[in-house]
């Protein structure tokens, strides 16, 4: 099994991976306009995200608006949210499972059992990690491929925004320490494959004399 240094490491990272994971399911800035006008009372930056569209004045006066249709929002969005709140669950769960199954705690049963604990754990962490990865992407490739249609005027043009530079980031984290957790128990597993255990072998001789007559007999 890994070191008890390696595991609190992969921890932290996971720790770490949920934390950006809820703040960029949270954040309103996963796409950004930015519109200088003329006046001093327009908008100058409007920000769009999973659950609400915030609008930020020059004045300094900050105004948001949930998005309560569901079905009125484009798929990816609708994907977005589902895939993000099952990766900040299934991170969640992994954090629950490899606090039992670390080496450096103090319950969890036997090695044996800790270690099959964490590969549970590391295995939830590396799911979450896809499940982050994956909308962060799609969403990414939606505002590239908006931005490139000469189609769409200028005004309505966006920029990836802070929240999904955090959710590659967290995902990276994620799958980082699932995959530290997953091989400390594959090595674990792995064993009494590449070191079988020796077969005791009898010498000859005493095979021989267990199985023949002894002379003795014969007298």
């Amino acid at each position: 099994m890994a070191s008890a240094g390696l595991q609190c490491f992969a921890f932290i990272l996971a720790l770490l991976g949920i934390f950006g994971d809820i703040t960029a399911t949270l954040l309103p800035n996963w796409k950004i306009n930015a519109d200088v006008g003329s006046n001093i009372i327009t908008a100058i930056t409007q920000m769009q995200g999973l659950w609400m569209d915030c609008t930020w004045y020059s004045t300094g006066m900050f105004s948001c608006t949930l998005k309560y249709s569901v079905l009125s929002l484009p798929v990816y969005i609708q994907a977005a949210r589902s895939t993000m709140v099952l990766s900040c669950i299934l991170a969640a769960f992994g954090i629950c499972i490899t606090t039992v199954g670390m080496k450096c705690t103090k319950f969890g049963g036997d090695t044996d059992s800790k270690s099959h604990t964490c590969f549970a754990g590391g295995i939830c962490f590396i799911l979450s990690g896809i499940f982050g990865l994956v909308p962060t992407s799609w969403y990414t490739r939606e505002i590239i491929s908006n931005f490139l249609d000469t189609t769409i005027p200028e005004s309505s043009k966006h920029e990836p925004g802070g929240a999904v530079y955090i959710g590659f980031i967290s995902a990276g984290f994620l799958l980082i320490a699932g995959v530290i957790f997953c091989t400390s128990c594959f090595k674990k597993q792995q064993g009494p494959w590449i070191y079988p255990a020796k077969q005791q072998h009898f010498p000859s001789t005493q095979q021989e004399s267990n199985t023949g007559y002894n002379l003795k007999d014969y007298v």
